[in-house]
C-alpha cells in the first residue's frame, strides 16, 4: 500500500494557502476534511506535526481552525514532506537473511545506501519548491486545462 501522508499534507497546505489568498482567516478541520474527502479526526492528526513545526497555526473554539503560520513563499515542500513522513524511510529494506553469497552478504547495505541517495534527491527536489510555487503551478495547469476545453 502506498503512503499518502505527504500527498494529503500537501493538499491540506494548498487549501490553507488558497484560503489565505482569498482572505479567509482559517479553515476548520471539518471543512478541510470535506475538501480532502476524509474525516476531521484524520485532518487533526495530519495537522499536528505541521503545527509543531510552525508551518500551521490553529485557533481553538467555535469559528476556529487552521491557517498558514508563515507565508506560502517561506514554506518548502521538503518541510511539509518531513512533517508528513517523519523519519520513515522512502522504502523499507527486506529483512536480512543468512549471508551465503555476494547478494545476501551485501544487499541490505546496498539497498540502505540506495534508499538514502533517493531520499536525498527527493528532499533536494522538494526543497527547491515552495508552497507558493506549487500554487503557481496549479494555476498554470488550470489555465492549460481551460485552453484545451
Amino acid at each position: 500500500m502506498l503512503d499518502v501522508r505527504f500527498s494529503r499534507a500537501l493538499q491540506a497546505m494548498l487549501f490553507l494557502a488558497l484560503a489565505a489568498e482569498d482572505g479567509s482567516a482559517t479553515l476548520s478541520s471539518p471543512e478541510l476534511a470535506r475538501r480532502l474527502s476524509t474525516n476531521p479526526s484524520l485532518v487533526r492528526k495530519l495537522l499536528a506535526p505541521l503545527t509543531s513545526a510552525g508551518l500551521v497555526g490553529c485557533v481553538k473554539g467555535r469559528g476556529g481552525g487552521a491557517y498558514l503560520a508563515r507565508p506560502a513563499e517561506e514554506i518548502t515542500l521538503a518541510e511539509i514532506y518531513r512533517c508528513a513522513v517523519g523519519d520513515k524511510p522512502l522504502w523499507a529494506c527486506s529483512p536480512e537473511g543468512e549471508r551465503v553469497c555476494l547478494v545476501t552478504a551485501h544487499a541490505a547495505e546496498y539497498f540502505a545506501a540506495l534508499t538514502a541517495e533517493a531520499e536525498d534527491a527527493v528532499l533536494a527536489a522538494l526543497g527547491d519548491r515552495t508552497l507558493a510555487d506549487s500554487m503557481g503551478e496549479l494555476r498554470r495547469l488550470d489555465e492549460e486545462s481551460a485552453r484545451q476545453s
